[in-house]
């Protein structure tokens, strides 16, 4: 077995005959991408596991968490039409900017291409709503639960971005890079970011922080996909060093 396919072994969460469910590190992009990222993609290492694998849904190359994929074509139109019906529960974790406030608060504002790999809020687009719910609050930033009820391409960060805040690291989106020696008081040693990407992660929980879909034979599947190093760090140092006081 090559390297490369032990270490997608090592991401699966789920796998029986129909479907694997892997959770997806940041910086592997779902498909290839041509002469801009060195690492292979996710669908590339998913057919060198099982050559008939196909991605039911695609997250962006920063974004980690957890991807459905098909391993024969009546799994793939299964999964396909419980997406299209809007069946499956998508919920992401970020880390936005600011002491945010929200209790399942609705944002419904349609999505238009701007240009390639942007998005922007245009009456125009596809219709596109999102609800946020605020997990945890720290000094100068929150934990917040996104669950998209559409899926446009960047729709919770330019949702976010709608509600006057952005993710930590969403640079492209109005976000900044924090470092440590903004929260870290005498902080010595080398300086880095909080996080070195946006802080977006599928978490896709269904009750008990788990990914609900139904299987072939109509049983409902759930997986959990756990945070990666680098959002349990940025968490960790966050709960440390930008808690709110009592």
């Amino acid at each position: 077995m090559k390297q490369q396919t032990k270490e997608f072994a090592s991401w699966i969460l789920y796998h029986d005959d129909d479907f694997i469910v892997v959770n997806k590190p940041p910086f592997v992009p779902s498909l290839h991408e041509r002469g801009k990222f060195t690492h292979i993609s996710l669908l590339e290492l998913a057919r060198e596991f099982n050559p008939e694998a196909t991605l039911c849904h695609r997250l962006d190359r920063e974004t980690s968490g957890a991807v459905v994929i098909a391993l024969n074509v009546e799994a793939y139109r299964h999964m396909s039409i419980q997406f299209e019906d809007r069946k499956v529960e998508k919920i992401y974790h970020a880390v936005v900017e600011g002491q945010i406030q929200f209790d399942d608060h609705l944002v419904n504002l349609a999505l238009q291409t701007d240009i390639p790999g942007r998005v922007r809020i245009d009456r125009s687009g596809k219709p596109s709503a999102t609800f946020f719910k605020t997990l945890e609050i720290f000094r100068h930033f929150t934990l917040m639960e996104c669950q998209p009820v559409t899926g446009r391409m960047h729709q919770i960060r330019v949702h976010l971005e709608s509600q006057n805040t952005h993710i930590l690291g969403d640079e492209l989106y109005g976000g900044k890079n924090f470092l440590l020696s903004q929260l870290k008081r005498k902080h010595k040693g080398e300086d880095s970011p909080l996080i070195k990407r946006f802080a977006l992660h599928a978490r896709m929980i269904l009750h008990a922080r788990m990914i609900a879909f139904r299987k072939m034979n109509n049983e409902i599947a759930g997986i959990e996909a756990p945070y990666p190093k680098d959002m349990e760090v940025l968490l960790k140092v966050l709960r440390k060093y930008d808690a709110v006081a009592d």
